[in-house]
């Protein structure tokens, strides 16, 4: 099909067709919902990073002015733990419960639930809960967990390492260092971060004799979230829990994962016949939101004498919480280890990750979900080399990169590259930032006493989250309005914008005449939800495909008045030998209700697809204070088929924010108790707006993707993948090669100023 015909259709700057509702106040997010009769619930947790139960008390708490029912763990106990999907360890478990039973593993572990006619009242029995704790030793950091005779998170392990996962030809890559004329060997941290989405968590639970459940809740997909929690959770058939998401204010992945409070509001509803919400704060956010990144890696990159790379060894020790998360055990390893490398041309390449739980909160998909560290390892280590080797950064680069004609190529760790003009992406996103004017730059800079330094990263990621499964179906309405409801879940990326624009392209409609539903497992049950970057190719590409069944099926109804020859343009089906037409709304009018059509999106050969790209960062030290401003940013990316232009520099910018804020304001600090230190806005940096470089420089080079009709590639993600090396190369050239660990904060700065000016003083 041949896109970009209409004036709103695919490759169009159309204005998102949420955000007046959004901007007026007219979302209706999972806080908003408002039952008759609904009652408030409050989660009383841990205080203590690792300790047992003695004893638990509610009697003064249940005598508490408007308290309902109060549920410890034998309340519950009949409900499965929260799942583990890919449980890398083996037959050795770490099942996370509703509430905990005898040990709590983490600030922040569920041991009551308490409801109330207020959440006041809730929470102030939830405080008068007595609850005799036994603290135990706890390991709140990596080198604590795998320090000898380290206390153990769950004793039944051996250790606090459950797994090792590798991948690649280690004898290989041990041949290829050593061969080489140069080692660069990097000790590299990735920092423990949290999601801070704008919305917090919330749930409200309902019971009804014969339909079931229904959930309200602040998800990435409800179909997926509602197999799991009846399946797995409630233990109830899938067609007794309706879930329904409505507006969501930002996931990041966190949104996509079970919390113990979606089950408790269930539990809730059904034993009091009352709906039951839970709305937490920005404390629960901090202590029990799934966590980022938090990784250290041992890293060696092996070159011969004209800088090209001859193999590449990495060892990880990945940071798990205390809980093997949803799918944190993948993140590291089937999500992010196999990109390991990015597109450079590497002979031998090996990567060993280790999975250590600790007693700290659950760490999960972030925004990349192992891409991010994966780009961040190998670009941190082509910038190292070209200090070391003297080759400039640019050049070690281009030497390295994958040209067209390699494509397709195995990368050696399970995944082919399949196309991409990688040189050509690089060489326009230098000019695109005057690589060259640098050097004046860096004078002028050196005038005013400011330190600049330049950063560049190529990403490569690989989209798809999963499955390339997806499913759509479409409905005309008696008003001829097209509704399409979707198995993905927008969480703020604008979905009814490009899903509406290319089934309107598609059916030769208005725009306005297609609304998009998502979010209610009553109305489309099946589809794999938000994430990895997966959306518009698989569920856009339903979407395609969905309209294309609605036109048959549209043809053969329309027989019965045209005869039967029928064919199908700009939303009129037409009688082929006469000037009878019927329109898409006339058709529907003629057949209520049976004007429809619904795609399962599965190509044969399912394979994700690599979007890729060039960022670069330039920024300025001041010496003095520590402070550096980023002062210029541009990128250029290959994310094939554009749908929405101005959508997708808007999820670039923020992805930018987000990679930014990685670098030089977020992390989360466990003390050796493992206390949660940074548990507020008030010691957890976030970027804000003067932290942001003036401007982003915005371009793109595409290349279609051959995995399905659109030719799209993920986007939802480049942004934070491509932003945090270039960055923090960036500053490590300010620092004339000094190695440097995220966050890059003003104290941490200054000191490798002063010492580097010390250290040019003395030669």
């Amino acid at each position: 099909m041949k896109f970009g015909t209409s004036q709103t259709g695919v490759g169009k700057s159309v204005e998102r067709v949420e955000d007046a509702r959004l901007l007026t106040g007219r979302g209706r997010y999972t806080d908003d919902v408002q039952l008759p009769g609904m009652l408030h619930g409050v989660t009383l947790r841990s205080p203590y990073g690792h300790a047992r139960i003695r004893s638990l008390d509610t009697s003064s708490a249940r005598a508490m002015p408007g308290v309902r029912a109060i549920y410890t763990h034998d309340d519950i106990a009949g409900y499965g733990p929260i799942p583990c999907l890919v449980p890398l360890s083996g037959p050795l478990q770490t099942p996370r419960p509703l509430l905990v039973k005898d040990v709590v593993r983490f600030v922040g572990d569920a041991v009551a639930f308490v409801v109330a006619d207020t959440k006041e009242q809730a929470r102030a029995a939830a405080d008068a809960i007595e609850v005799d704790y036994a603290e135990l030793p706890a390991v709140a950091s990596i080198a604590a967990a795998i320090a000898p005779g380290a206390p153990t998170v769950w004793p039944e392990a051996p250790s606090n390492i459950l797994f090792t996962w590798e991948v690649g030809d280690e004898a290989a890559a041990e041949a290829g260092v050593a061969s080489a004329r140069h080692l660069v060997k990097l000790r590299i941290i990735q920092n423990r971060v949290a999601p801070t989405s704008m919305e917090v968590r919330a749930a409200v639970g309902q019971w009804e004799e014969g339909p079931g459940f229904t959930l309200h809740v602040g998800s990435q997909g409800v179909a997926g979230m509602r197999a799991m929690l009846a399946g797995m959770v409630m233990q109830c058939p899938p067609d007794q829990l309706r879930i329904v998401t409505g507006d969501v204010g930002g996931g990041f992945g966190m949104k996509t994962f079970l919390y113990p409070e979606y089950g408790l509001v269930l539990h809730a509803a059904r034993a009091l016949g009352r709906p039951v919400k839970w709305a937490g704060d920005r404390a629960d956010a901090f202590q029990t939101d799934t966590h980022g990144r938090a990784m250290e890696s041992d890293c060696t990159l092996a070159l011969d004498a004209d800088g090209r790379i001859l193999a590449l060894k990495v060892e990880t020790w990945s940071d798990l919480g205390a809980y093997q998360a949803q799918y944190g055990p993948a993140i590291q390893t089937l999500a992010g280890g196999r990109i390991l490398g990015g597109v450079y041309r590497i002979p031998a390449i090996h990567n060993r990750v280790h999975g250590v739980v600790t007693n700290t909160a659950p760490v999960d998909a972030y925004r990349g979900a192992g891409r991010p560290e994966a780009t961040y390892i190998i670009e941190r280590l082509m910038d190292a080399a070209a200090h070391q080797t003297g080759i400039p950064a640019d050049e070690i680069r281009r030497r390295n990169l994958l040209t067209p004609g390699e494509l397709p190529h195995a990368n050696g760790l399970g995944l082919t590259f399949d196309v991409g003009n990688f040189p050509a992406v690089l060489d326009k996103a230098l000019a695109n930032a005057d690589w060259a004017g640098a050097a004046a730059r860096k004078a002028e800079a050196a005038r005013r006493g400011k330190r600049h330094g330049r950063g560049l990263c190529y990403y490569v990621e690989i989209a798809g989250g999963g499955s390339a499964e997806e499913f759509a179906d479409v409905r005309v309405g008696d008003d001829g309005v097209i509704e399409v409801a979707v198995g993905t879940q927008s969480n703020g990326q604008g979905h009814e914008t490009v899903y509406a624009q290319v089934t309107a392209e598609r059916l030769g409609v208005p725009l306005a005449q297609v609304r998009i539903v998502q979010g209610d497992t009553a109305r489309l049950d099946q589809g794999h939800g938000t994430g990895g970057s997966r959306s518009m190719a698989w569920g856009g590409s339903a979407c395609l495909e969905a309209a294309d069944a609605l036109i048959a099926r549209g043809m053969a109804l329309a027989k019965a008045d045209l005869g039967d020859e029928v064919d199908y343009s700009d939303g009129l089906f037409r009688a082929r030998n006469s000037n009878a037409t019927l329109s898409i709304a006339e058709l529907a009018a003629k057949h209520p209700g049976g004007l429809d059509g619904r795609s399962r999106f599965a190509p044969e050969a399912p394979r994700p697809t690599f979007p890729n790209g060039c960022h670069v960062a330039e920024v300025e030290l001041d010496p003095d204070t520590g402070v550096v401003e980023v002062t210029r940013y541009s990128c250029v990316d290959d994310f094939g088929t554009i749908i929405n232009p101005l959508l997708l520099q808007g999820q670039i910018h923020g992805g930018v924010a987000q990679g930014l804020g990685q670098v030089l304001l977020e992390n989360m600090v466990y003390d050796e108790a493992a206390q949660l230190l940074t548990g507020s806005f008030m010691d957890y940096g976030l970027p804000r707006a003067d932290d942001m470089p003036p401007a982003i420089g915005f371009d793109t080079l595409p290349t279609p993707s051959p995995t399905n009709p659109l030719g799209a590639k993920g986007c939802g993600e480049a942004g934070t993948i491509g932003a945090m090396p270039a960055i923090m190369n960036a500053i490590i050239d300010a620092l004339d090669g000094t190695q440097l660990e995220m966050p890059a904060s003003p104290e941490k700065l200054w000191r490798a100023a002063q010492a580097l000016s010390m250290q040019q003083a003395a030669e």
